[in-house]
């Protein structure tokens, strides 16, 4: 183990010399924060979770959220749109019942697509 952490510190010297270092983007400023809207009692546990490759049960949800909006454009039948869009609207009202966020980051509902396929026609 020691020879491979050799190994790391000469190449980053030589990085370092060579001045591989001096002109990246971000320099001097503070490193991303992907988890700025978790709770500070909860951020370790998701991180070790992000980690294991599992997610927040905040980003599944948006996940499945965004497939069922993909299915819903590739559905020809009224019903099951219908049916799918009233899948959906539940979706994201248990996702925003569930955030401590400003109301105007919730997730919006899906009328639009009802409304116009009552009517039949689109703007």
């Amino acid at each position: 183990m020691d020879f491979f952490l050799r190994i790391a510190e000469d190449r980053i010297k030589q990085a370092l010399e060579r001045g591989d270092f001096e002109n990246l983007s971000g320099k001097g400023k503070p490193l991303p924060q992907d988890d700025l809207l978790i709770p500070e009692d909860l951020k370790i546990a998701y991180k070790i979770l992000k980690n294991s490759g599992f997610l927040p049960p905040e980003i599944q949800d948006l996940k499945e959220i965004q497939n069922t909006e993909e299915l819903i454009k590739n559905i020809k039948d009224e019903g099951e749109k219908y049916k799918q869009i009233k899948k959906l609207n539940l979706m994201v009202t248990k996702l925003n019942l569930r955030r401590t966020r400003p109301i105007n980051f919730e997730k919006e509902q899906v009328y639009y697509e009802k409304i116009v396929d009552k009517i039949g026609t689109k703007k």
